[in-house]
């Protein structure tokens, strides 16, 4: 792990004391319609929380209405055999290599993993891209989908390549699937009549069957030291921990 990776999840984890206290704060406001954006400043002011943590806030914690409507609509990885899958390339793609390399990750309310590093706009293809293509390639071999197709956000650099080394390893696996660069992955995403694998909320609150697939891959097969996850004790107040 990096110095800057270190550093995060350093910070993070001195925010504990506070983050609980503040999940709470932010998911009472949420639960009573409060916006989304004002709540987030108002708590993290009153706890004076650094980017991090009101990131991992953002990314973590959600009104119970919106948490509970999402879960209703995750299948389990034997819920994608023999459907159709729409895959959200770079969502997916990133959250595992973020697993790989030891970046924090959050368990969010909604009970997708999401990475909390906020890289996704400069992604670059680096050594453990290769590794996090192989482990979903290996995952859609296990599950095997009817038809898998990646889409990659066209304006990230060299998505163009990207999804066309993903049409030639679907070939090679004899995966029935496509892979294709476009401008806007969200037009075909939401209203896709198969299964979307995504962790993008906005895609997800408009679709009606969903699976979190870097979640899966990452808690069967990773197994990431550097999850982050809200837990409930027996007051029923949050806390989170990490696990290094």
């Amino acid at each position: 792990m990096n110095s800057a990776k270190i550093r995060l999840a350093d910070n993070i984890a001195l925010e504990f004391k506070y983050l609980r206290k503040a999940a709470e704060d932010f998911r009472y406001l949420l639960n009573r319609g409060y916006p989304r954006k004002a709540s987030l400043d108002l708590v993290g002011n009153r706890y004076k929380l650094t980017f991090d943590g009101r990131h991992l806030l953002h990314r973590g914690v959600f009104s119970d209405e919106d948490s509970e409507a999402r879960r209703k609509k995750i299948i389990s990885a034997k819920g994608i055999m023999n459907k159709d899958l729409a895959i959200d390339g770079h969502n997916i793609l990133i959250t595992v290599e973020a697993g790989l390399s030891g970046r924090p990750l959050i368990l969010a309310d909604d009970g997708f993993v999401r990475d909390i590093s906020g890289l996704s706009g400069n992604f670059k293809k680096t050594e453990l891209t290769e590794r996090a293509v192989q482990l979903i390639i290996g995952f859609l071999k296990k599950w095997r989908p009817r038809h898998a197709l990646f889409l990659f956000d066209a304006p990230i650099s060299k998505s163009g390549i990207l999804a066309q080394e993903l049409r030639a390893l679907l070939k090679k696996e004899d995966l029935s699937g496509d892979a294709l660069a476009v401008k806007v992955p969200e037009k075909i995403l939401i209203g896709f009549p198969g299964v979307v694998a995504t962790s993008d909320t906005a895609i997800l609150d408009r679709s009606e069957k969903v699976i979190d697939l870097a979640g899966n891959i990452l808690r069967t097969t990773i197994r990431s030291k550097s999850l982050l996850r809200w837990r409930k004790g027996r007051s029923s107040k949050d806390s989170v921990s990490i696990e290094r």
